[in-house]
């Protein structure tokens, strides 16, 4: 969930793939790439020496675009559309890893029609599924309160209020349509960036992308799923491009890789639990060789766990961390 729009021109490159392989390695069985995007991390993996990629999205345009290459992986390599928060009913066996890539991709961004970039004028869509209620249904839609919860809670945006009572406005004399009529919208709103800081629409544009996707939803069953689908010894690898979502992926891999217990003269003893993950990569970052080739990689994060054989079981979402929406009520700072 981050703005890799700063160089919409840049290929796409998987972020993070070499210390990734270098932390699973070494690479055979059955994997699943819950967010298969460009394919890179699945064809990654199969040069590494996984026996067979499970390729998961829920966008259908990226399998046309990979019919160019996938035919060079034989049965190797399976396409299966879907979301990655159902991961663990697409293979009939258990997995020996599990790879997601957070956030929306770089070919996704480059696609003006799509509408997730506020570099590009587009329809203001941002569905990853192509299906469902689109950004311009939200921002036409939402009451006020609501919309301000949205940009705060879900893009950090500090003027969120400002934003949501602008955008409101903007809509009784015309319906949002693209992504241009809302980034200017936005812009009147903010002042002008300096040298170096990021477009005034980056931060509403995530929230609205994370609110139409229902991404913090699908972070948390799709972690929970991976955790029903690997094997003992299996792996499983996140990267994460922002803070809030890196926050989440810490806090499920803490809880569940703790035993419970503890407890103190100010606490109960809680109930000791077997822990389902020993964590192997604690939010290891780029190098500078990646950043050289690849700076959309600056903000990236890599954690990795290797599935114990306890029984599979549920996050305490309570503890996890998730942006709360709370319509109506004022919340930090905004304004």
């Amino acid at each position: 969930m981050t703005d890799r729009d700063a160089l919409p021109d840049a290929p796409h490159v998987p972020v993070l793939l070499r210390p990734l392989l270098r932390a699973v390695a070494p690479v055979s069985g059955t994997w699943l790439d819950g967010t298969f995007g460009a394919g890179g991390y699945a064809r990654g993996l199969l040069e590494a020496g996984a026996d067979k990629v499970i390729g998961v999205d829920r966008d259908p345009a990226v399998f046309e675009m990979a019919e160019a290459w996938r035919g060079e992986y034989g049965d190797r390599l399976e396409l299966v559309e879907g979301t990655f928060s159902e991961l663990d009913t697409y293979s009939d066996e258990l997995l020996d890893g599990v790879v997601l890539d957070l956030g929306v991709s770089s070919m996704q961004l480059d696609q003006a029609d799509r509408g997730f970039s506020f570099m590009r004028d587009g329809p203001l869509d941002m569905r990853m599924s192509q299906e469902g209620p689109s950004a311009a249904d939200l921002v036409n839609e939402t009451d006020e309160g609501e919309l301000a919860d949205i940009l705060y809670q879900y893009g950090e945006e500090r003027a969120s209020r400002r934003i949501a009572k602008a955008i409101v406005e903007a809509r009784k004399v015309q319906p949002f349509e693209t992504t241009q009529q809302l980034v200017k919208v936005i812009e009147r709103c903010l002042p002008r960036p300096k040298p170096g800081q990021s477009h005034p629409a980056t931060r509403s544009f995530q929230g609205l992308r994370i609110a139409v996707n229902d991404e913090f939803g699908q972070l948390i069953e799709g972690l929970e799923a991976a955790e029903r689908a690997l094997k003992p010894g299996g792996l499983l690898a996140v990267v994460s491009f922002h803070s809030l979502e890196d926050r989440v992926v810490k806090r499920f891999f803490a809880a569940r890789s703790s035993t419970g217990g503890g407890g103190s003269r100010h606490a109960p003893v809680q109930q000791t639990l077997d822990p389902a993950f020993e964590i192997t990569v604690k939010g290891d970052g780029p190098d500078e060789e990646e950043l050289a080739e690849n700076p959309r990689a600056r903000s990236a994060r890599l954690r990795v766990g290797r599935r114990t054989d306890a029984p599979a079981g549920k996050a305490d979402r309570t503890q996890l961390g998730l942006p709360k929406l709370v319509t109506g009520e004022k919340k930090g700072k905004r304004r």
